[in-house]
């Protein structure tokens, strides 16, 4: 990939990786195999009594690879050799995907998911983010709205037409002078939602602007979101299904995910409101009983997994009673269940009016 211009950190990264490479050969020619240690890092623990004191920015113990075991042995001849590829980026300012990484030694890595595996102990090892590798996600969001910013070699503006889709851009790094007269940020969880809010021109008649990472969000959506909650400072409302999957979604949004919590505090927006559709919701609208699907034994025991989570009895309680509702009823819903009755009730009324009436958790 191309050069960009934004990457001042790279001489510290280089350095960092430089002075790691020395002390494994200071190892090696001491005549002894030498063992790296791995910060571990959690977004919640299970400890029910609410009282426990869980920090993402904090180590929460170490793992520990050593050349004398032959399967640590191999992770780390792979965390290495993506090194190499990584220091060769960063000297001459190129960018690449994890994708490219992978095509490189694909018969080393085996798969993608050994590539993504070495660079998050390499962020780990270096005390960086991935950004900070020029390692660049492949972005999959999309926004609508009032907005509109520089980044890069273009010029968004999603202000001359607000019920457009407009990618969002992989580095929040190149975003410049963002305006915005919005009164909110909306989430989605899905396309298909995003679509029906341009059709029913959603951002015009409310003022807003609306962001979808089409499910599970990738780096540059929450890095984006997060961006945007900063520096113009709005309320971030999100609109997810009435199931685990949805909740679970959301709950990324607002605490970080799991495989990525070393990097959390650079991705998480704690700012973040429950819009809906909230299991209560069913009821409060009455949704009609064709519209409610049972759940799933894999439903069941992902939510009662997910009341574990010591955030949402520490931090968001109301969420959590929420999905305590969702188990002891038995049901889920979609977002879409809301237009059983009229195909615009979602953005002319169950959106604007929960907003309104602060009908958020």
């Amino acid at each position: 990939m191309a050069g960009r211009t934004f990457d001042s950190n790279a001489p510290e990264v280089i350095s960092k990786i430089k002075g790691l490479v020395r002390f494994i050969i200071a190892g090696v020619g001491c005549g002894r195999l030498p063992t790296v240690e791995i910060d571990r890092y959690i977004t919640y623990c299970t400890d029910s009594s609410g009282e426990c004191h869980c920090n993402p920015d904090l180590s929460c113990g170490k793992k520990t690879l050593s050349f004398y075991n032959e399967s640590q042995a191999q992770r780390l001849i792979i965390i290495f050799r993506v090194l190499g590829i990584v220091r060769q980026l960063l000297q001459e300012n190129r960018h690449a995907s994890k994708r490219d990484i992978y095509y490189m030694h694909p018969s080393l890595f085996s798969e993608q998911t050994v590539v993504d595996s070495a660079i998050k102990n390499i962020c780990i090892l270096l005390q960086c983010s991935r950004h900070n590798l020029n390692v660049v996600p492949a972005g999959k969001g999309l926004m609508m709205g009032w907005l509109r910013f520089t980044g890069g070699d273009r010029i968004y503006d999603c202000i001359k037409k607000p019920n457009s889709a407009y990618p969002i851009p992989v580095h929040v790094e190149e975003i410049e002078g963002l305006v915005s007269a919005a009164q909110y940020i909306l989430v989605v969880e899905k396309e298909t939602v995003f679509k029906r809010l341009a059709n029913d021109k959603f951002c015009s008649k409310n003022r807003c602007i609306v962001i979808t990472g089409r499910g599970y969000p990738d780096v540059s959506t929450r890095r984006f979101l997060k961006h945007l909650v900063e520096n113009i400072q709005l309320p971030v409302y999100c609109l997810v299904d009435c199931d685990p999957y949805g909740i679970d979604i959301l709950m990324t949004y607002k605490f970080g995910s799991t495989q990525m919590a070393f990097d959390a505090r650079l991705m998480c927006v704690p700012e973040v409101y429950w819009l809906g559709v909230l299991p209560s919701d069913q009821r409060r609208y009455s949704l009609p009983d064709r519209c409610l699907l049972p759940l799933s034994p894999e439903d069941k025991m992902k939510a009662e997994a997910m009341l574990q989570r010591c955030y949402l009895r520490k931090r968001t309680p109301l969420w959590r009673l929420e999905l305590e509702k969702m188990l002891h009823d038995g049901v889920k819903c979609e977002i879409e269940a809301l237009s059983a009755t009229s195909f615009t009730f979602l953005s002319d009324e169950y959106i604007p009016g929960k907003i309104q009436r602060e009908g958020y958790i």
